[in-house]
């Protein structure tokens, strides 16, 4: 009965706090603090994604708006929907005039091993743009001519990933989804349906939340590094192909500072961004995050500096008023993967 569904849910969801109180995690009162406004994010999203969000045969693409995931790219415009991979779909819209587009089926998994692994992938490389601008894309099961999108049996849903080089210029797309052939009028809400959609929601509060404190913990063995920690964990858990992933965890004293150094590679896209120990990017109205166009080189060479206050040298990334967290350098579209050589100064020496 409802009741008892609505008692369970906010059981589950006391117990996802045990991720925030983990003994690995930060107990400082901005951590602590963030990490339970993480869990508000997620069970914000989880809630409209498996309740409000879930018809597969109505789907509507949504923003993720603050609601942010396994080191969310603030340069990123995401839209998500739910599909099933046993129906066919329309995907309709403008390309606008951002940086990167990229839409990809996946399976999510995230409630119960904490995969969400790509069924199809279609990008800028491939898409066929109609003189006027706008894009339409079918996603489907068997091949379809024209711009389509694979889906598999165990396909749930679509993630879109629009990516700004520059925001003061660029536009991102508007697009809209609709599933062919389905029935005329959504089924009527039931008591069995909330009890399964309270039932997955929290789930994926839980889930998604220790997926990402397990990534923390891996990435702590290697402090204030970036290395190749493997490309495989990071598409399993619902990574863009295109892209070759750097993280790193990073812990600062009192007037030290994080210098990270790397060749630039060509390729159409990348970004260095700073995150908090939960895999959230931090606020990206101060400088948290330089890409391929905000950066400065120096003889095509990138030098970043993760400091509490700036040195005044280019290129700084402000912490935040954190000593610890995340941080993920991006290569998109790249042939070669440079890895940064890193070290922590003081301060003082920087500037």
């Amino acid at each position: 009965m409802p009741d008892q569904a609505w008692s369970q849910f906010c059981r589950a969801l006391e117990e996802a706090g045990g991720v925030v109180l983990s003994e690995h995690a930060p107990d400082t009162p901005l951590d602590r603090a963030e990490g339970y406004r993480y869990l508000s994010r997620l069970t914000r999203e989880m809630l409209y994604s498996c309740l409000d969000n879930a018809d597969p045969d109505f789907p509507r693409f949504h923003e993720l708006d603050l609601v942010k995931i396994g080191a969310d790219n603030p340069d990123n415009v995401y839209l998500s929907a739910n599909i099933r991979g046993d129906r066919d779909y329309r995907i309709t819209g403008t390309r606008g005039t951002i940086s990167y587009f990229s839409i990809g089926s996946k399976a999510n998994r995230y409630a119960k091993d904490g995969t969400m692994a790509s069924t199809g992938e279609l990008s800028d490389a491939d898409l066929v743009i109609a003189p006027d601008g706008t894009v339409e894309i079918i996603a489907s099961a068997t091949e379809h001519s024209g711009n389509w999108l694979p889906l598999a049996p165990d396909s749930t849903g679509l993630v879109v990933r629009q990516t700004y080089l520059d925001r003061a210029s660029e536009v991102p797309g508007q697009w809209q989804v609709e599933r062919l052939g389905g029935p005329a009028e959504p089924a009527s809400l039931t008591h069995e349906f909330l009890a399964k959609a309270l039932q997955r929601a929290a789930l994926s509060v839980h889930g998604t939340a220790a997926t990402f404190a397990h990534w923390t913990r891996t990435f702590m063995k290697r402090p204030n590094e970036l290395p190749d920690f493997g490309q495989e964990m990071f598409q399993r858990a619902g990574g863009d192909p295109e892209i070759f992933y750097l993280h790193g965890y990073w812990t600062l004293a009192p007037g030290e500072a994080w210098v990270i150094e790397t060749d630039v590679p060509d390729c159409p896209y990348w970004n260095f961004q700073l995150g908090n120990w939960w895999m959230e990017s931090l606020d990206n109205r101060r400088r948290i995050t330089v890409n391929k166009h905000t950066a400065a080189l120096r003889d095509g060479r990138l030098t970043i500096v993760v400091a509490a206050s700036d040195p005044g040298v280019g290129n700084w990334i402000d912490t935040c008023g954190h000593t610890s967290g995340t941080a993920l350098l991006r290569w998109l579209g790249a042939t070669e993967h440079p890895i940064p050589k890193c070290r922590v100064v003081p301060l003082e020496e920087v500037r």
